[in-house]
């Protein structure tokens, strides 16, 4: 607030700007290079459901047992 006053005035930001040029040949190889490489799983994870389905049959039961 107060460098205003004294005649500071702010100035523009400098930066270098790397000029780049676009070369096929290098775009291919780069694509070539950076490829994601994905994994497999054989394993497979119980699906959501069957598991609230177990949860559901083991607190009906603990809720017979308490009755009986």
């Amino acid at each position: 607030m107060i460098r205003p006053m004294f005649g500071f005035r702010p100035k523009p930001k400098k930066f270098d700007y790397p000029f780049r040029y676009y070369d096929p040949e290098k775009d291919e190889k780069e694509k070539r290079r950076k490829r994601i490489k994905f994994e497999t799983h054989t394993r497979r994870r119980p699906a959501q459901f069957t598991r609230v389905v177990f949860y559901a049959a083991c607190l009906a039961l603990i809720v017979y047992l308490i009755s009986l």
